[in-house]
């Protein structure tokens, strides 16, 4: 029993690794809400240059623009040459990021076979809670809407997730791909189509 309680923090950080999600927000300029919803047609901004070519690369510019094609399709918006009512665009980057759990070897829950009174024993000290730091990668990924006309951004929505290096590249796809219709899900705001 007594190596499990020691490996408790260790597993407990891996749980909550394993449940890390995309983190998804949005913000836009409150006056072009009605703006916003007359928008129909969209062209792509020229692909974004960075150092980075973990992110600024043709593979993950094309997967980006990918996904967002189609999700905007299929709700209605029409990709043209001349004349969009909006542009959109995108940015990303990798960030190193520590992460600290403190927890308890028993997660609030004192067994132990000697702490059991019909056994005979008595309660028993409670070990010392343990700190787990970890590091890791955090990718964001930003997605712009530009009016065409005024050429101001109008809209803007990010996601964030951890990295996990060791994924191939169809989980990779497949989070640029979720990460983009969760941020797109959110456009346009709230009383929008």
């Amino acid at each position: 029993m007594r190596p499990l309680i020691r490996l408790a923090p260790l597993l407990m950080a891996c749980v909550l690794t394993a449940c890390a999600g995309i983190d998804v927000s949005t913000n836009y300029d409150p006056s072009a809400v009605q703006q916003l919803d007359g928008y129909k047609t969209y062209a792509w901004l020229p692909q974004p240059q960075g150092s980075d070519k973990r992110v600024y690369n043709p593979i993950v510019g094309g997967e980006v623009e990918r996904a967002a094609d189609a999700y905007l399709q299929s709700h209605g918006y029409q990709k043209v040459e001349a004349n969009p009512d909006f542009l959109l665009g995108w940015h990303g980057a990798i960030d190193n990021k520590l992460e600290a759990d403190t927890v308890n070897a028993y997660y609030g829950y004192p067994y132990d076979p000697m702490w059991d009174p019909f056994y005979g024993g008595g309660p028993v000290a409670m070990s010392a809670p343990e700190t787990v730091v970890r590091e890791y990668e955090q990718g964001t990924l930003l997605l712009d809407v530009v009016d065409a006309q005024s050429k101001k951004l109008v809209w803007r929505g990010q996601a964030q997730s951890e990295i996990d290096d060791n994924a191939k590249a169809e989980k990779q796809q497949s989070n640029i791909n979720k990460s983009v219709e969760e941020i797109l899900e959110r456009f346009p705001p709230r009383g929008g189509k």
